[in-house]
């Protein structure tokens, strides 16, 4: 038993924060309310605390540009997953480049880091955003790893064992390049799934227990992905009325940080704006590949600019774990959920610097960082 004592509490579904202690039993919160007694006493007098954040995309895994040797991906992963549970963020949902031995490492102790949901690969048509190709080579797969499946299809009944591959080797999601990479975007070559294939990898996903996220800058994309029944959208740049309706049963994951200084921002800002107003459910994720990486902090500096602090914080905890399923086990500080918290300087929500504002985090009811 530990009791948190002393702190605002923030709820993210009201936005408010009240004062009350926190009772921890092991992994899990016991009880939240004022004057609570057990074991250890923490004084978090004259702090914030929120639930542990969640990151919905991020990429731990990727491949640098420069020829390195395969080991190289996977063993620059160790000390960004360390930073980011340091960092308060203690759930990620990996978009592109970690496998299923990433997540077994976490469990059995090897790697410190947040819980690790996976998706593998980029599923997508040849020509597409996971086809790994060029000019002077042909095939160049900087990926090729028996754990990380070959994620090219042409046609449905393709597209449906391509789902299956990822399964598997281990998926949580199944990611689906709905339309091309910014790059492919400007250059005018956006090749896009059909949307019969786009149906297929939703439908089989289903069948397989699993759920779709898509990569989709344009509404064109958006629009397709979103009507196949894919749960969340990711980036979402150049949105418009058609994309937003689409997307009515979905979540979106702006992705603001990666574009947020190219000549896109404010397109990408209008975006988000645009959803908001519709009414659609947002969720945060980073993007975290570009280096130097960027994390959620970043992303919810940006996402504040447009929807308030405490809507963000609210992306980044019960918006995230609902689209990721996880609500019922995270995303709130209530009675009965995972123990999964960050202690923050000072009681208000301002997000403008929260890894300077950093007291301590606990995962799994572990303390695992504190300021030095």
């Amino acid at each position: 038993m530990t009791v948190l004592a002393g702190a605002r509490v923030f709820d993210p579904d009201t936005g408010e924060t009240t004062r009350a202690d926190v009772r921890l039993d092991g992994d899990r919160i016991a009880e939240v309310g004022p004057g609570l007694d057990g074991g250890e006493r923490v004084d978090c007098s004259g702090g914030l605390l929120i639930p542990g954040l969640v990151d919905c995309h991020v990429h731990v895994a990727f491949p640098r540009t420069e020829p390195l040797p395969r080991s190289a991906r996977i063993l620059e992963a160790v000390p960004v997953l360390r930073g980011l549970l340091a960092r308060g963020i203690t759930t990620v949902r990996d978009a592109w480049g970690a496998d299923a031995g990433f997540k077994h490492a976490l469990r059995e102790g090897w790697l410190t880091g947040p819980d690790l949901l996976v998706s593998l690969r980029q599923l997508g048509p040849t020509g597409g955003l996971g086809d790994s190709w060029e000019p002077p080579a042909g095939a160049v797969d900087t990926f090729g790893d028996p754990s990380l499946p070959d994620p090219l299809f042409d046609g449905p009944d393709a597209a449906r064992a391509a789902v299956r591959r990822m399964v598997r080797a281990g998926a949580d999601w199944i990611k689906i390049g709905a339309g091309g990479a910014m790059a492919s975007i400007r250059a005018g070559v956006d090749v896009r799934p059909a949307d019969d294939e786009l149906l297929a990898v939703v439908e089989e996903a289903r069948r397989c227990g699993r759920d779709v996220m898509a990569h989709a800058h344009t509404a064109a994309a958006v629009v397709s992905a979103a009507r196949a029944g894919a749960r969340s959208i990711e980036h979402g740049t150049f949105l418009d009325d058609s994309a937003v309706a689409a997307m009515a049963d979905a979540w979106y994951v702006p992705t603001l940080s990666p574009i947020s200084d190219s000549e896109f921002a404010e397109t990408h800002r209008r975006s988000l704006r645009l959803a908001v107003e519709a009414g659609i459910r947002i969720a945060a994720g980073s993007d975290l590949a570009p280096r130097p990486h960027v994390d959620l902090a970043t992303e919810l500096r940006l996402l504040a600019a447009v929807l308030g602090d405490a809507a963000a914080l609210k992306a980044a905890t019960s918006e995230a774990a609902r689209l990721l399923r996880l609500d019922d086990d995270r995303g709130r500080l209530e009675p009965g959920l995972r123990a999964d918290l960050v202690l923050l300087d000072g009681p208000d929500l301002d997000v403008t610097d929260l890894p300077g504002r950093i007291r301590a985090v606990w995962h799994d009811g572990e303390r695992v960082s504190e300021a030095s």
